[in-house]
């Protein structure tokens, strides 16, 4: 079934080989939008160019934590389709590790991948989006940004700062026609996901299926999150801003 709710509209969607970037660009193209995909994971990226065979679909091989590369799909998106009307700010690393054996190089990588790629996207699409008078930001956080988890402390403080950040932007720029917000996941069936419990439970943290059952009901599929982000970027959100939308299943509740 196809809709209408992003016709003609412009989104970037970053971290878009795979899982929840992936399951977005798929939405989106679905609802109309024409979309450019940025991911490190090329092979991917070109398969996914390939399965849409559209037109609609560009995708940009790139690192979103260095500013070149981030230059580059902004200017791809820009001149293959004229402007950016939204940013999905997808992209993003976990470190599963007690503090004590977290290096600095551990925490540097968590920061470039999780909140410089935030920071650099957003800074390099809103001037964009403030030429048309309108447009919206869509970050990725996490249930941990929250609650916290343990072996997870670097990941959790990234994911809290895209959090602020992202609300911040809401706040700054409300009154120029740009809607900014947070989508909170909990687990969620993808690569990242498969790993975090992996490690969760090798070192002994509570996330057996029945943890999961019992903090979630089961788990979040791709498309579940990918869906929001619909919601998100259409004018069905349109007073929706500075939001951190949990898509959790009562995770944050219990």
């Amino acid at each position: 079934m196809h809709g209408s709710r992003l016709k003609d509209l412009v989104a970037i969607i970053t971290g878009a080989s795979n899982g929840c970037g992936r399951a977005a660009v798929k939405a989106f193209i679905e609802e109309g939008a024409k979309v450019v995909g940025a991911d490190r994971d090329e092979a991917n990226g070109l398969a996914l160019k390939e399965e849409l065979a559209t037109d609609d679909f560009l995708f940009v091989a790139a690192d979103v934590s260095r500013a070149a590369d981030v230059h580059h799909v902004v200017e791809t998106a820009r001149s293959a389709f004229g402007s950016v009307d939204v940013l999905f700010n997808q992209a993003g690393e976990i470190l599963v590790q007690p503090l004590l054996q977290v290096e600095e190089s551990d925490f540097d990588f968590l920061i470039n991948n999780n909140v410089r790629s935030v920071f650099l996207m957003t800074q390099a699409a809103l001037p964009l989006m403030l030429q048309k008078g309108r447009g919206v930001i869509i970050t990725t956080s996490s249930v941990s940004a929250f609650t916290a988890t343990p072996m997870e402390s670097i990941y959790c403080t990234t994911k809290a700062a895209v959090t602020q950040f992202t609300r911040s932007v809401a706040v700054e720029f409300r009154d120029k026609g740009i809607r900014a917000n947070v989508l909170s996941p909990g687990f969620v069936r993808t690569k990242h996901g498969d790993y975090e419990i992996e490690q969760l439970r090798a070192l002994n943290v509570p996330a057996s299926e029945d943890d999961i059952r019992t903090l979630q009901g089961r788990m979040c599929e791709p498309e579940e999150v990918a869906s929001v982000a619909v919601f998100l970027a259409s004018d069905d959100a349109s007073f929706v801003s500075g939001a951190d939308v949990t898509v959790d299943n009562t995770f944050t509740v219990i």
